[in-house]
């Protein structure tokens, strides 16, 4: 069966075997990544299509910095999953119907970008420290499902 916006397999072990490879994939894109702390990166995917990736740092025409000399991320960094959906914004897809890959659970703030973006499922590998974000998901109906070894 296939609902509208993102594709969902009536075989669960084809559908755990595409889940596995899209996590896969944004582990690598989050090696892009510059932040020292952490890095986490994100694709976005639509009907079998990639239509955005992203990965944690610091906006266009700033320093590749993420963190202060107290090891601090710096306010301004955007997240992996914000640059995914921004990337989204600026192109002719819709994200309305997609499944989000992450290598981390979305915090709160990115939560709510995720469901104005009409993203209808969120795969993840590591959970953050707070989970409020995934639980606002879950009560909005957005699909959650982490997979600890992708």
């Amino acid at each position: 069966m296939i609902k509208p916006g993102f594709l969902k397999y009536d075989d669960p072990g084809k559908q755990e075997r595409y889940d596995r490879a899209y996590l896969r994939m944004a582990l690598e894109w989050g090696k892009l990544s510059h932040c020292d702390r952490r890095q986490v990166g994100a694709i976005i995917v639509k009907e079998g299509t990639i239509i955005a990736d992203g990965y944690n740092g610091t906006p266009t025409g700033f320093p590749n910095v993420c963190e202060d000399e107290n090891y601090e991320t710096h306010w301004y960094v955007l997240h992996a999953e914000a640059n995914a959906i921004l990337k989204v914004s600026r192109s002719n897809n819709s994200s309305v119907g997609a499944t989000l890959y992450i290598t981390m659970s979305p915090c709160k703030e990115c939560s709510k970008l995720i469901l104005q973006a009409g993203i209808k499922r969120v795969v993840y590998i590591q959970g953050y420290k707070d989970n409020s974000g995934l639980t606002f998901l879950e009560e909005a109906g957005v699909e959650t499902l982490q997979i600890e070894q992708p």
